[in-house]
């Protein structure tokens, strides 16, 4: 047999040694946390394809920017209804068969939108959604449970990046079914597409395993009382945990309210105002997605490395600058401001939750989980419903310049109080 050159036996034990390289870092890819990345890339997906004109459609169904915060305002309430006993459950009776079963109440949730007759169809619909959304804090809890310390800040933003993976065709799909079929027909047909897949996905979730060392068997007759104790032990948990994870929920729960101020209006200031037409709204989501890709490893490498509280920090002055060229902005300026919103959005999400996961005990963290969203809810329901009415009432520029304001609390809390723990919770 003919022997390779030695540069050909050079590279190939190279490329040998790259893989084993790679394969070593993403090792901690598997289990639950594999399973809930496939399950999030299916979700995602489908549920982008008709979020990109959601704003849109509420409006051809009848409704107005007003209208858009108040259903964004029960969606919030009704979801921050089921955190604490959701918290509380996934604690006391296990992770899994909460994610598992009220996955597919979310899935069956999405035919009031697919055959909405007008906007208050799409409210009911958002009410159950939410209301299913009781698995939430089950949901963040296993993700932290199934993620090793030293590979959190990775984990967290794989998960930035999967998403963006799933969703970056999503709007470039949208965009050619409004070409073809017009706004409600293709809105239609996405939000069918969105029951099918989360089916699907609600399917793939049977197959997790319980997190939660010997949960209690669920007792039908506790349950129907949980909801008291649920409170108190949810609020109470916060003498648990470190200062530290209370300050980092305070500071995360004034940015939500200020994000949740544009959230629902973004698109609608943009074509109304600043005249990016629906197909070239689709590009520009796109460039935010791409942009979520080509930068989920690098910051979660960044995160793991040197630490969650410096990347934490950097975010909130990449949302101002990205605010400014949004809101004065042309087609050019928002294709530079989408991959800022994008480096905040990883920088931001994937050392909180990193952070978060380092501070809180495993026993704890459904029912710090549950807590936190109830009061990011809360304050995310008054967000969007606050939104659309300075949207309509005073300008449509006043909810986004409100982010210059608003985005100051919580980096000075971060700043002052917030510190990372000498030993990392397992």
């Amino acid at each position: 047999m003919e022997t390779p050159p030695p540069d050909t036996k050079a590279a190939a034990q190279e490329r040998k040694g790259l893989l084993s390289r790679l394969a070593s870092e993403f090792s901690f890819i598997r289990g639950n946390f594999l399973l809930l990345v496939i399950s999030w890339l299916i979700m995602d997906f489908a549920g982008e394809m008709p979020g990109t004109y959601y704003g849109l459609y509420v409006k051809a169904l009848g409704g107005t920017a007003v209208t858009i915060g108040l259903i964004g305002f029960a969606s919030m309430i009704s979801q921050a209804l089921v955190q604490f006993p959701g918290g509380y459950l996934a604690d006391k009776y296990g992770r899994k068969w909460l994610i598992s079963t009220m996955t597919f109440g979310v899935a069956l949730s999405y035919v009031f939108y697919a055959f909405a007759p007008d906007w208050r169809a799409l409210m009911f619909g958002a009410i159950i959604s939410n209301l299913c959304l009781i698995y939430s804090p089950a949901l963040r809890a296993m993700t932290m449970d199934s993620l090793p310390p030293e590979n959190r800040g990775m984990g967290f933003s794989i998960i930035n990046l999967i998403t963006s993976v799933s969703t970056t065709p999503a709007p470039l799909i949208a965009g050619l079914l409004y070409a073809r079929f017009g706004l409600a027909p293709s809105m239609r047909m996405g939000y069918a597409f969105v029951v099918a897949a989360y089916l699907a996905a609600a399917v793939l979730r049977l197959r997790l395993k319980e997190t939660v060392r010997e949960p209690r068997r669920i007792d039908g007759r506790e349950l129907l009382s949980v909801y008291p104790r649920a409170i108190s032990e949810s609020l109470r948990v916060w003498r648990e945990v470190p200062r530290s994870a209370f300050v980092l929920f305070l500071s995360n729960i004034v940015m939500m309210f200020s994000l949740a101020m544009i959230q629902p209006i973004f698109v609608l200031y943009a074509v109304e105002d600043l005249g990016i037409g629906p197909v070239n709204w689709s590009l520009i989501m796109t460039t935010l997605f791409v942009s979520m890709i080509a930068l989920a490893i690098p910051c979660g490498k960044l995160i793991d490395k040197f630490g969650k509280r410096r990347p934490l920090l950097l975010a909130y002055p990449l949302m101002v600058m990205a605010m400014l060229l949004f809101v004065y902005g042309d087609l050019v300026r928002l294709y530079v401001a989408m991959p800022l919103v994008g480096l905040m959005q990883i920088l931001f999400y994937s050392a909180a939750s990193a952070l978060n996961a380092d501070l809180v005990p495993k026993e704890h963290r459904g029912k710090v989980a549950g807590s936190s969203s109830f009061f990011r809810l809360i304050a995310m329901s008054a967000g969007q419903l606050i939104g659309g009415v300075l949207y309509e009432s005073i300008s449509h520029q006043t909810p986004f310049l409100l982010q210059l304001v608003f985005v100051v609390p919580p980096f000075l809390l971060a700043l002052l109080f917030v510190k990372e723990p000498e030993e990392k919770e397992e």
